[in-house]
Formats: structure tokens, C-alpha cells, sequence
């Protein structure tokens, strides 16, 4: 059985998700040494989230180099894990974006 690629909303709604998730870790004072290494203060950036965080889980999930690969579930799965990880090590809660549009106007804000 063939699974599901990750639909065009689901694409929008994660890369919204690693900014939002930038934001929030500067936000509150969690650079990158605090999650990752301790010798260099380094801010986040969407990019740094997508490939520090969520490709670290996916590669570890299931041995997938790009979100691309993802069906619909495991894009769910690796969101789960990083989320969990998120609430437990640096305290941040965010849900993955369901509504792309309401998401964009609350960032512009």
C-alpha cells in the first residue's frame, strides 16, 4: 500500500511551524547552544529549526533526508516527537498550524 505524500497545506503549515518555533525559542531565551551545543550563542532560524530539529527526528524516525519524503502520517509522527520535545526541554507549546491563513495574520500582527 502506497502511502500519502504530505499535501501542499501540510508543506505551508510545517515551514510556518519552524518559524514560529524560531521565534518562540529566541523569544524566550533558548539559543541554540542550550538545545545543542553549550559553546556557541547562536539565535534560530527557520532553517536552523527545520535542520537541527525536525530533520534530526525525521533522519532518526525513518531514515528520510527531505520533509518531501514524508508521507502525511510520519509527517504527523516526526511533529509529535518534536513537539514533545519542545514542551520538555525548552517549554514551548506550539500546535502544528491547522489553519495556515489564521496563522500568517496572527505572525503579521
Amino acid at each position: 500500500m502506497k502511502e500519502e505524500k504530505r499535501t501542499t497545506t501540510q508543506n505551508k503549515a510545517m515551514h510556518l511551524l519552524f518559524e514560529m518555533t524560531a521565534q518562540a525559542l529566541n523569544d524566550s531565551g533558548q539559543d541554540m547552544r542550550k538545545l545543542l551545543k553549550e559553546t556557541i550563542d547562536i539565535s534560530w532560524t527557520k532553517e536552523s529549526v527545520k535542520t537541527y530539529l525536525f530533520h534530526s527526528i525525521m533522519k532518526a524516525m525513518y531514515q528520510k533526508e527531505s520533509t518531501a519524503d514524508l508521507s502525511r502520517e510520519q509527517l504527523q509522527r516526526t511533529y509529535e516527537v518534536f513537539h514533545r520535545h519542545l514542551s520538555e526541554k525548552a517549554e514551548i507549546d506550539l500546535p502544528f498550524p491547522s489553519n495556515f491563513e489564521q496563522f500568517i495574520s496572527q505572525l503579521n500582527r
